[in-house]
């Protein structure tokens, strides 16, 4: 394996842990309606559990009600059942139609919460970051031994030191820009 080989793999896995950080922050919630809230419920369809947006259309009409419209009518139950069992602490109502959930505005302490919550999502996200670090490091020291210049693995290991800055630079900006959108009333 080349230096360059063990750049790509090292970035490769910095922008898995940053991309999934992103889609763990979006499934925190901030007050306001979004469709990705419901991303995590799991509905049952002809005995398999599958993903609530496979089974209805999601979307948010303003900025406190979620709508569902599932694609087939005998869901309406089975998707109610699912939004309550899921730990979102959301009411879904039904008309027989579809399904309207009204988000109710976060407390104070319940803001805290979330913010604790993003901050665990940036630390794990910025421990990903580290481990892969740590992997680049480990393949750079097995070049040497096969016969790599140590300064040029040094160099090597100084850039990939260079990118875990700029990459806990990105975590640590997508982490505030989270705790604001949540703490913002």
């Amino acid at each position: 394996m080349s230096t360059d080989a063990i750049l790509q793999r090292c970035q490769g896995s910095m922008d898995k842990a940053i991309s999934h950080l992103e889609d763990e922050l979006l499934k925190i919630r901030t007050g306001k309606a979004n469709p990705a809230m419901l991303d995590s419920v799991y509905v049952e369809y002809y005995g398999s559990n599958v993903p609530l947006p496979q089974v209805a259309n999601v979307n948010t009409p303003d900025g406190r009600t979620l709508t569902i419209q599932p694609w087939e009518k005998k869901m309406l139950q089975s998707i109610e059942r699912a939004i309550i069992n899921s730990n979102l602490n959301l009411n879904p109502q039904s008309d027989g139609e579809m399904i309207r959930i009204h988000v109710p505005p976060l407390t104070e302490e319940r803001r805290k919460d979330m913010v604790k919550m993003a901050k665990v999502e940036a630390e794990n996200a910025k421990v990903s970051l580290r481990n892969a670090r740590r992997d680049g490091n480990e393949g750079f020291k097995k070049l040497v031994k096969e016969g790599l210049a140590e300064d040029v693995a040094k160099d090597q290991e100084a850039r990939v030191q260079k990118m875990i800055e700029e990459y806990s630079l990105k975590v640590d900006d997508l982490c505030q820009r989270k705790e604001k959108e949540i703490m913002t009333v």
